[in-house]
């Protein structure tokens, strides 16, 4: 973990946050995948919509927003409805869908692990908000919500779709979901309304572009985008917003996506 003189320590804050304020506002939403969620005012119509959208949030950012946005029209622009009381024949007509990897079958899954999700706990943000009360740690919490996911029948390929913490994995795609249910600020982006869990427990959601640029600035040196990785870039992240440390997603991701 980096070190850092009082000089050194002042500049990279003032970096940091400067990076923060120019990314975490309104106009970072529209080319963002967290535009699905806004597409939406509930908050349980925002949860499945948000998470199916950062199921599918590898690649392109654009093609991301697009294939998001045609999830949603397969459920009739009413995400949690759909999941609550799809029978049979409405999960048939998801069969068509692909986005890269992510087909029909995977879509189908996902829709009745969460049709389960929500008939057992109302909403997805309890099933997380539950989980942190008990264990009081993201980590363990993001095992126990994959093994809920998947605790009814499914394929196996759509297990790769639902990243394993007890392998090692980022999380990138879970944290990224988590910040933005878990963060409260008056920016506009993240929509903080899962309060019962602190946002100092959150994670990086660690990806090529944000590990890229923690590694040029000196907060990441491990090489590989792992767990290890995401525990390691967050910790540092501390030493400058203790109580906030994932705000800088905006500031590393921004900048790393925009950097020449």
């Amino acid at each position: 973990m980096a070190e850092y003189s009082d000089y050194n320590y002042e500049q990279m804050y003032e970096l940091l946050e400067a990076l923060h304020d120019k990314y975490n506002c309104e106009e970072f939403i529209d080319s963002d995948p967290i535009s699905i969620p806004h597409s939406f005012s509930a908050d349980n119509d925002r949860e499945v919509a948000g998470f199916l959208a950062a199921t599918i949030a590898w690649g392109n950012r654009k093609a991301i927003v697009k294939s998001a946005r045609r999830m949603m029209e397969c459920m009739d622009y009413a995400p949690y409805d759909f999941v609550l009381n799809a029978a049979e024949s409405d999960l048939e007509s998801l069969r068509s869908y692909v986005y890269r990897t992510f087909n029909g079958n995977d879509f189908v899954d996902f829709i009745r692990a969460l049709q389960r999700i929500c008939r057992e706990y109302g909403t997805i943000g309890t099933l997380f908000q539950d989980s942190y009360a008990r264990h009081k740690d993201m980590a363990a919490v993001l095992s126990e919500v994959r093994r809920e996911f998947f605790s009814i029948d499914h394929s196996d390929h759509c297990t790769k779709h639902f990243s394993s913490i007890d392998k090692g994995a980022a999380c990138k795609r879970l944290n990224m979901y988590l910040r933005w249910f878990v963060r409260r600020d008056n920016r506009g982006v993240d929509f903080g309304s899962w309060t019962k869990i602190p946002m100092s427990a959150l994670y990086l959601p660690l990806d090529v572009h944000s590990g890229n640029m923690a590694r040029e600035l000196g907060l990441l040196t491990r090489r590989q985008n792992d767990w290890k990785a995401t525990v390691e870039v967050t910790q540092t992240l501390k030493k400058f917003s203790a109580e906030d440390p994932v705000k800088y997603d905006f500031a590393l991701f921004g900048a790393g996506v925009n950097s020449k």
